[in-house]
């Protein structure tokens, strides 16, 4: 199922704008408040938008955008049709408006699409922007369904288990995990390990030792180079946390799997 996606830009308002589509906006908008402030309304309901707020408008919607003069705005968007947008949107509720948190590689997919729809039309690989397109909106799902008051943790949680997972099998500080949070490193670590079960520690062994294991299958690297490569710093430390999880040597067990 491809999906056509009409436009996908970035604006900057400074001296003001308005648009409107009282009869009904023609196609999905996703929009993205990056910096400063706008008013939108949706279906008849006034709203103020700042940093983080995703508006999500689909075909028949009521809209209107106004940035005052003397306000600023930033906002990324895209508009688009299509089937596999169509199921997405329907599969589960869609608010017209959510906060999420900003995430720098959420906004590198945005603008990957932008790039890829600069291109000439005859060098635009239409599948590739496709599929870029339906990362986003999972990412835009997911960063909505973490942030919503309902979810079952913390976000300052999901911050912390974002950024172990992202550096895991790198060297970080657990100062490191709680300035991303937002949080002393007392209170980070309290609430981590009693929101997950778990510590920070315990969390990222976790992480490294799903990669070794991956590594150990599917690659020829040594072991020693692989204990390196998840960040265990040297192999006696990968042996002993790997024997404690699985009750078999890394040797052995790589042994196992591939007979």
């Amino acid at each position: 199922m491809m999906t056509n996606i009409l436009f996908c830009g970035y604006s900057y308002h400074t001296n003001g704008y308005h648009s409107q589509h009282r009869s009904g906006y023609p196609s999905y908008l996703l929009r993205l408040q990056t910096e400063g402030i706008c008013e939108v309304v949706v279906k008849g309901k006034k709203m103020n938008l700042e940093k983080g707020d995703l508006l999500l408008i689909q075909p028949g919607d009521h809209y209107e955008l106004l940035v005052k003069e003397g306000q600023i705005s930033g906002d990324y968007h895209l508009v688009c049709e299509g089937d596999w947008v169509n199921e997405w949107w329907e599969r589960n509720k869609k608010q017209n408006v959510s906060r999420i948190h900003i995430d720098e590689k959420l906004l590198s997919l945005w603008r990957q699409i932008m790039m890829e729809k600069r291109r000439p039309a005859a060098n635009q690989d239409e599948e590739l922007t496709s599929y870029l397109f339906r990362a986003l909106c999972l990412f835009l799902e997911r960063a909505v369904h973490e942030t919503a008051p309902s979810f079952n943790r913390p976000y300052s949680v999901t911050r912390m288990m974002r950024y172990i997972e992202e550096h895991a099998t790198q060297a970080f500080k657990l100062d490191d995990v709680a300035q991303h949070a937002g949080l002393s490193i007392s209170r980070s670590v309290h609430l981590f390990k009693s929101t997950v079960g778990k510590t920070i520690i315990e969390y990222a062994l976790e992480i490294r030792l799903a990669s070794a294991v991956e590594q150990m299958k599917y690659t020829s690297m040594s072991l020693e180079q692989i204990a390196e490569d998840c960040g265990f710093g040297s192999y006696p430390y990968f042996h002993r946390v790997f024997h404690k999880k699985y009750g078999v040597a890394p040797g052995i067990y790589r042994r196992m799997e591939l007979e």
